[in-house]
């Protein structure tokens, strides 16, 4: 799936470089589920915006699916994810005007797909993450866990290979975290690959294999659990 050989992302910060990747080298086969773990500034969230196609690395190269990711255009990368990879974010991301069934139909409707489509496989996705009777709320009609299942129903609208989530339990209690992460495992049961970045060791639990990062280095794999 992922292939990182030699990474390294750098930045200018008040005329000081930040190394925010340390020649990162990583392979994510098909399928995995992974937690980056690591302090703040480690290069966590860098890490994932660079598997996402968002940010290309200063040096090193980045493969998915044996394709060189950032020797795509800026198009090509663009149709990539609109097409092979879900995000996740801890604010939930969602249209503060649109209903929860139109916040999922938005990857439809740029993919696109008929209105009848769209308005289907919405309904079935919030359906799946169990709000099939909260389709025509607006996000501050949900609570903080609802709004996170309806970003992930839009995650799956276009069927992803990969789901990419960023603290995607960060803004919720304890309960809700379950949820939400019993979501993500079921997601992954279906063959789909995740990479998530959390900072909390019970979010991170819920994956099979840990990566900790620390100034922007891979230092090692903290467990690897059974399939």
């Amino acid at each position: 799936m992922y292939q990182l050989h030699s990474v390294t992302q750098t930045y200018e910060r008040r005329g000081n470089v930040v190394t925010a990747l340390n020649n990162c080298t990583l392979s994510i086969p098909d399928n995995s589920f992974i937690a980056i773990v690591g302090p703040s500034g480690s290069g966590k969230t860098t890490l994932l915006s660079i598997l996402g196609g968002m940010m290309a690395p200063s040096s090193g190269s980045v493969s998915m699916n044996g394709q060189s990711l950032y020797d795509l255009s800026i198009d090509q990368r663009t149709r990539l994810r609109g097409g092979k990879i879900g995000f996740v974010f801890q604010s939930f991301n969602l249209v503060a005007w649109l209903s929860a069934r139109e916040n999922v139909q938005i990857p439809l409707m740029l993919s696109g797909k008929s209105a009848h489509l769209q308005r289907e496989r919405a309904l079935e996705l919030l359906d799946r993450v169990g709000l099939s009777d909260r389709a025509d709320h607006l996000p501050s009609e949900l609570s903080q866990g609802q709004q996170q299942r309806v970003a992930l129903a839009r995650t799956l609208a276009n069927d992803p290979e990969v789901i990419l989530a960023d603290e995607p339990t960060g803004n919720l209690d304890s309960d809700t975290r379950q949820q939400v992460m019993s979501y993500l495992a079921e997601f992954h049961e279906d063959g789909r690959t995740i990479v998530m970045v959390t900072h909390d060791a019970e979010t991170a639990a819920f994956a099979r294999r840990t990566i900790r990062l620390v100034e922007g280095v891979t230092q090692e794999v903290v467990c690897t659990k059974a399939a």
